[in-house]
């Protein structure tokens, strides 16, 4: 050894040296004897953040006057003094009240001068002592204290909480490094169980309030009680201490390991010439950017993203972020684009093959095919909105232009999205942000100008999240979406190059702002015409693919289909008449199957049996020229149908009641027509005052369905002139129309569904309003030679071709007021 560690180990000695001559002196200082009463008195040194317990020895730190004069006189006199700690350690000068009123019996040995001006002595705790009162405050606190006798003896359940408290103990010392091993030796060769615990509490560190809790307790049981409780407590906590440390430790090794591993990895492939995989990683996306034609916009920001991942730790938690979002700009299809094929017969074609009817939607992708052939270079795309009721096409249909087209399809459902976020994503702030779903869909379609269908545009909602509808004006704005801004990415998107197609059901829950921006076009409801054709074309043959009958041949009449279509479908598309065809092949697919005989040909007899009852029934027309019933007709979202009108006339004070689950615009068509015909009275042959004398019942079969609209107001005042003439209504006309007050006869809408609700029951005769004609275009030839069809402009028109000219029944008479007063005088007398 060198001359340093030879002074080092003088210096260490000398320290030993000196603290067991202060150690020595503390023992040499007797106790306090007490009186009979076991009464000592002694000076005071207050304690303050620290409690001391008996048989302990511990350093305390001095800087009050009245403390360093204590212990100055009471090693003067080698004596003790009385250790007392206050309650609340920030008081400077404590009274009687700020003390515990357990203290402990101490000796003190000589002051020594701190660096920083204090004074600390080394004190030993003798035994514990309850304060009985304060003889003096000043200069130095003094008191009289009885002497606390502790039981030196421990029973067998004293012994048995012993051992539990010195595992605890032991456990605790494994856990917690601040404690020395030698503790548990010291701890195993203590006896008295109150010592024990004052050694355990002084050894551990509880805190101040649980020491002080300690200090009070007198009973030794009591007091290694409460320490098995803390000592199990405070291992709990080591443990779980120990836990996490551990698991830290283990995730800082890893991390070091692997950073060993990278940096060898890294130095192997530099003396092998391929260079660090990180830095090969980031020059690969580098190079992509440069390769992938992106707008500067794009390339700029791509570029500054890949600086900010070069000067990163491979790995940082923010390099997936940033890898991920630099991925997102490299899938988008900035400038892919799908060559068009603008041969309009060709889609012509296509669009007759895969659908039939559609007249006005095929005209429109047939024009813009036209357009786009003869000026290729238009940039602005039509924004079209496919409207109708569920299942006549509108999807189908955006799958056939995009075919037509040669474009990519993509379609977006909205039904049930709330979310403004939804369409145009999240910001990158947010933990697992992604792009909106327009530019999601975009990425999978992989191009520039692919057909984007959007679904269901009418099922959008809105909450506290916002309103994804006013999302959607940016995207289907011609004027806006060549720059369309997502959060997540926050660059401008050209979205003008996309042929958009929307879809809806109603246009209702459309927002203004966005419906104004669409190109609408209606899909009207089939009408049985069109869908026995679409049966015999697409549904038919399709079912006998899907259900193995392409070799058995099997037919199915047109009065088969005719049954189907009105006995057990109910529907303006055809889903459900291809499910009832469905269920017609798999039961004939099954008695194929089974080795039964099965029909070749599917007749209207033998349809009941496979698909039982009639689930349908068509309103069935009047059998004779009735008085006070009209047959009007109505349009309902499923097609066309026979509405009857029946009115009833009672005496009563001129109320008019209608029945039926009315709407409130069909019941005010029955006040207009009311007023009309109380217009026309003296020219129809009424008699005025008969509408004074008179209750009026106007009812609408089948009740539980509700009605509304305009167009039932020829048809009432047809059946209310009809029961207050006495003339019938023709059985074979059905009419529909708006009446005003003055008579004039005024458009309606659903003409064709109308038309042909006529001619699919029986009648003869349909009266329209004039301005109704331009609808007849929509309406089969067959069904128009059938059918004798009158435009009228008045009601007068309506009532000489609805109304027979002479009488069947006598007009209703109201008793006269003359007649009711002879009657009541012929009852007086």
């Amino acid at each position: 050894m060198n001359q340093n560690d030879w002074s080092l180990q003088d210096e260490e000695e000398a320290f030993n040296l000196a603290l067991s001559q202060r150690t020595d002196e503390l023992y040499r200082v007797p106790n306090l004897t007490p009186d009979e009463d076991g009464v000592i008195e002694a000076l005071v040194l207050p304690l303050r953040d620290m409690v001391i317990f008996p048989h302990m020895v511990t350093p305390v730190f001095v800087a009050r006057q009245a403390s360093m004069l204590a212990i100055q006189e009471a090693h003067s006199r080698t004596r003790t003094v009385i250790g007392l700690t206050q309650r609340n350690p920030e008081i400077e000068e404590p009274g009687p009240k700020d003390f515990l009123p357990i203290g402990v019996e101490i000796a003190v040995g000589r002051l020594l001068s701190m660096p920083d001006g204090s004074s600390s002595a080394l004190v030993q705790g003798r035994r514990r002592v309850e304060i009985l009162e304060f003889t003096r405050l000043e200069p130095v606190i003094k008191v009289r204290a009885r002497v606390i006798v502790a039981l030196t003896k421990a029973d067998r359940q004293t012994q048995a909480l012993m051992r539990s408290v010195l595992d605890l103990f032991d456990r605790c010392i494994q856990l917690d490094r601040s404690i020395p091993e030698e503790a548990h030796l010291f701890a195993l060769n203590i006896a008295e169980p109150g010592w024990l615990s004052d050694m355990i509490a002084t050894a551990v560190s509880f805190n101040f309030e649980e020491r002080q809790a300690l200090l009070q307790m007198t009973d030794p049981h009591e007091r290694l009680k409460h320490i098995n409780k803390l000592l199990a407590e405070e291992v709990d906590v080591l443990e779980l201490e120990d836990e996490i440390h551990s698991r830290v430790q283990n995730e800082v090794d890893k991390s070091q390991r692997e950073f060993y591993l990278r940096e060898q990895m890294k130095a192997i492939q530099t003396e092998l010439g391929e260079g660090d995989i990180w830095t090969r990683d980031v020059n690969e996306l580098r190079q992509k950017i440069e390769q992938a034609h992106l707008p500067e916009q794009a390339r700029v920001t791509a570029l500054k993203e890949i600086e900010r991942l070069n000067q990163m730790p491979p790995m940082a938690p923010e390099v997936g972020i940033i890898r991920s979002y630099i991925d997102w700009i490299l899938d988008l299809p900035w400038s892919t684009l799908t060559e068009d094929n603008l041969d309009v017969k060709h889609a012509a074609r296509i669009l007759e093959r895969d659908h039939y009817g559609l007249k006005k939607a095929k005209e429109r992708i047939l024009e813009y095919i036209a357009v786009r052939s003869l000026k290729p270079k238009k940039e602005r795309q039509p924004i079209l909105c496919f409207v109708g009721p569920p299942g006549t096409g509108k999807t189908s249909l955006g799958r056939s232009i995009s075919e037509a087209l040669g474009r990519k399809f993509v379609r977006l459902s909205l039904g049930g999205v709330r979310d403004e976020a939804e369409i145009r994503g999240h910001r990158r702030t947010y933990i697992g942000a992604l792009p909106g779903r327009i530019i999601q869909t975009m990425r999978r379609a992989a191009s520039a100008n692919p057909l984007f269908m959007l679904d269901e545009i009418d099922k959008l909602g809105s909450d506290f999240r916002g309103d994804p509808a006013a999302a959607l004006l940016e995207v289907l704005d011609p004027e806006q979406n060549h720059a369309f801004s997502d959060h997540y990415l926050d660059l401008d998107f050209d979205l003008s190059k996309v042929m958009f197609v929307t879809t809806a059901n109603t246009l209702g829950p459309i927002p203004p702002a966005l419906l104004d921006r669409l190109e609408v076009i209606e899909f009207p409801g089939y009408i049985e015409e069109e869908k026995a054709i679409i049966a015999n074309r697409f549904l038919i043959p399709r079912q006998l693919e899907e259900n193995g009958l392409e070799e058995v041949g099997l037919n199915f009449d047109p009065q088969a289909l005719q049954r189907i279509i009105r006995e057990y479908t109910y529907e303006a598309g055809v889903r459900n008449l291809e499910r009832e065809i469905g269920r017609v092949c798999r039961k004939v697919a099954r008695w194929k199957a089974e080795g039964k005989k099965y029909p070749e040909q599917i007749t209207a007899a033998v349809i009941e049996k496979f698909l039982g009852p009639p689930q349908f029934f068509e309103t069935e027309t009047e059998r004779q020229n009735e008085v006070g019933v009209a047959a009007g007709l109505a349009w309902t979202e499923n097609g066309g149908e026979i509405m009857f009108v029946e009115v009833a006339i009672l005496d009563g004070k001129g109320n008019l009641q209608m029945t039926g689950q009315i709407g409130d615009v069909m019941q005010e068509s029955g006040q207009a027509a009311l007023t009309y015909l109380r217009s026309r009275a003296t020219i129809l042959g009424i008699d005025p005052d008969v509408f004074e004398r008179l209750d009026i019942h106007m009812h609408l079969p089948e009740g539980a369905i509700p009605k509304d609209g305009p167009s039932a107001g020829i048809t009432l005042c047809s059946a209310l002139i009809s029961a207050f003439t006495g003339r019938p209504v023709y059985k074979e006309v059905a009419m529909t129309g708006e009446i005003t007050l003055r008579g004039r006869v005024l458009p309606v809408g659903g003409v064709r569904e109308k038309v042909m609700a006529a001619h699919r029951a029986g009648l003869k005769t349909v009266i329209i309003p004039e301005r109704n004609l331009k609808d007849l275009v929509d309406i089969p030839k067959r069904a128009r030679d059938d059918l004798k069809i009158l435009p009228v402009k008045h009601m007068d028109e309506v009532v000489g071709i609805a109304i027979a000219p002479e009488l069947v029944a006598e007009p209703p008479r109201p008793r006269r007021r003359q007649d009711e007063s002879n009657g009541e005088e012929d009852v007086n007398e």
